[in-house]
């Protein structure tokens, strides 16, 4: 299965359980590999064809920006959920690392996998 990925997309937003969390933006990072069949785009050379990785970018980028969850593994699930919805993939591996949160540690996180079958 082809893969399209947008690797160490970092956003700011608010992220956390603690108090002094819910009143400033923190970066978290996103890794994500979408299972994709690229011989129709290979063959077209046409966009429209895609997997867009520019839109789904944008998409992230504005959900997480504007979102306050308290625990990372609410957000990733939204974000999976929002790729499978969204843009018709099939299979997402998202890997969501929240920096500096934990001293001595460049970030800590979570990896979750989700495909339409489990919905």
């Amino acid at each position: 299965m082809d893969k399209v990925f947008i690797e160490a997309l970092e956003i700011e937003c608010v992220i956390g359980i603690y108090d002094w969390e819910r009143t400033i933006k923190q970066p978290i990072v996103l890794d994500i590999e979408m299972a994709f069949d690229n011989r129709i785009p290979a063959a077209s050379d046409a966009i429209e064809d895609t997997l867009d990785y520019k839109a789904v970018s944008k998409r992230l980028i504005q959900f997480v920006s504007e979102s306050s969850f308290g625990l990372v593994e609410t957000l990733a699930e939204r974000c999976c959920a929002i790729i499978l919805e969204e843009f018709g993939v099939t299979h997402v591996s998202l890997k969501l690392s929240k920096i500096g949160a934990v001293r001595g540690a460049k970030a800590v996180g979570v990896k979750i996998e989700r495909s339409r079958a489990d919905a």
